[in-house]
């Protein structure tokens, strides 16, 4: 029958290593061409809006994930199928798990991307999503000086404040984004901005940067001179990225980006392209989100629920 996971659960099963190792096989699988991954659908009415995106990956099996946007909030959570039977094994609720997820990506992308010693980062956003973008940037790269940028100062502050004790690096809050960005080897963007958040001339040559916030055409939180630096852009999903990624919809629109040039993460994970070519190189990852990452994250969370008995077993119906 379904196991029914609750938030508090995913919080104690699902580790950033655990997100990491989870979300580098997805990408894995989709670079050899084995997943089929749904862009994100966006049903509207008046006030409301729902969210759905979905995924098949071999030997994890079938997942999607819904979730509302509304004046009560983001509601997410994720269905989990058995890719031989069909049945419905799990329904996990979503919200912690889809920023571990997130942030894995960005993990990932880092790992294979930003330069081995890349040492120093500059985070763009202090809110629910930043602590994982930095925790997975840490896990994959020997960090010790992190500069962290909101317009809102008491924000940075105490984001600098509460990441500093969690990491164990130094965190420090700047008042200007060229303080964040002009001495980082991995640069991160995970906000909600419209408009680019810096100019990208002040990036430091051999840089990485996450560009993980936007998943909406009209909206930008890197210009168009980072796209043109960029020796290597890469995204999550290509397809997702022509109606989602804005950063580079509006370089492609420009004429400083061709959709060829963009290559798949998962292409690079699994061997079949090659990522940075020289220290100096300066690489870009535009982080979506999508569904293969869920669907994958969301199994490694349903396998320890099972094996350490957390959750609640659902009525059995014809679902599974």
């Amino acid at each position: 029958m379904p196991l029914f996971i609750r938030e508090q659960d995913v919080k104690q099963l699902l580790t950033m290593d655990d997100a990491l190792d989870a979300v580098e096989e997805a990408f894995r699988l989709q670079g050899l061409g084995r997943t089929d991954n749904r862009p994100r659908q966006r049903p509207r009415l008046e006030r409301t809006m729902l969210q759905v995106m979905s995924a098949a990956l071999p030997g994890i099996g079938f997942g999607l994930k819904a979730y509302t946007i509304a004046s009560g909030g983001v509601r997410f959570v994720v269905l989990l199928w058995d890719e031989e039977t069909g049945d419905l094994q799990a329904v996990i609720e979503a919200a912690y798990m889809g920023q571990m997820r997130t942030g894995a990506a960005s993990g990932v992308a880092t790992r294979h991307l930003a330069r081995s010693d890349a040492a120093t980062v500059g985070i763009f956003g202090t809110g629910t999503q930043a602590p994982t973008q930095l925790e997975a940037v840490c896990a994959v790269r020997p960090i010790e000086h992190v500069w962290a940028y909101s317009p809102t100062p008491e924000h940075r502050r105490r984001f600098a404040a509460e990441m500093s004790e969690r990491l164990d690096v130094t965190v420090d809050p700047v008042d200007t984004p060229r303080a964040a960005v002009t001495d980082a080897d991995v640069v991160i963007t995970i906000t909600k901005a419209a408009e680019p958040l810096f100019d990208g001339d002040w990036l430091r040559p051999g840089v990485h940067v996450n560009a993980a916030g936007s998943n909406r055409p009209s909206a930008r939180e890197i210009d168009l001179r980072t796209v043109e630096r960029a020796d290597l852009v890469t995204i999550d999903d290509r397809a997702q990225g022509r109606v989602e990624a804005g950063d580079l919809i509006a370089a492609v629109e420009q004429g400083a980006l061709s959709w060829d040039r963009v290559v798949e993460l998962g292409q690079i994970v699994a061997g079949t392209r090659k990522g940075r070519r020289a220290p100096d190189d300066v690489t870009l990852f535009e982080s979506l989100g999508v569904a293969i990452e869920d669907v994958a994250v969301a199994r490694r969370v349903v396998d320890k629920a099972l094996r350490l008995d957390v959750g609640e077993d659902l009525p059995e119906t014809i679902l599974g």
